[in-house]
């Protein structure tokens, strides 16, 4: 199964989610459901040592741009679907707000999750959350996000950006 981003914008240079950026974090989106049959949006990233803001732990800005990103593509997805196209949305970030509710160790792999909460015509709020996956498969809640993200239309420096 291919992630949003390698199906719908393989050419997009975005440090936090294009799969051109070479030296960006190049997070892989894909859509899941959850128990109750709602769409969950999930990914996964395991972070380097360049990633850290001190040895062991992710700099928060690194996880604000996980969070971003992946929360973007939530949106584009939630309004492809309500519309019933077949592409989504270019979409950007509106407003989005991170919580750090506890260091998140470099050690271990980075699940993240998002959904709409709110899905208009031209733009979607989504929350989201970034847990660390422990050996044993628990998880720990370390960031949350929330976020409003909007479809731009032609003027807007970044439509088209995703190819």
């Amino acid at each position: 199964m291919k992630s949003l981003q390698d199906t719908y914008a393989p050419t997009s240079i975005c440090f936090g989610c294009g799969p051109s950026n070479q030296k960006g974090l190049r997070i892989k989106s894909f859509v899941t459901q959850d128990e109750t049959g709602h769409d969950v949006i999930v990914a996964e990233f395991l972070a380097e040592s360049h990633h850290e803001a001190f040895p062991g732990m992710v700099n928060g800005g690194i996880m604000g741009a996980l969070l971003d990103c992946h929360s973007n593509w939530t949106a584009a997805y939630s309004l492809m679907k309500q519309a019933g196209i077949d592409a989504p949305p270019c979409t950007v970030t509106a407003d989005f707000h991170v919580k750090l509710r506890a260091p998140t160790p470099s050690q271990q792999k980075i699940k993240l999750k998002a959904r709409a909460v709110e899905v208009k015509s031209d733009r979607a709020r989504i929350e989201a959350e970034a847990f660390t996956v422990n050996a044993d498969g628990t998880e720990k809640l370390t960031a949350t996000c929330t976020g409003t993200f909007v479809a731009v239309k032609e003027g807007h420096p970044a439509y088209h950006r995703w190819g």
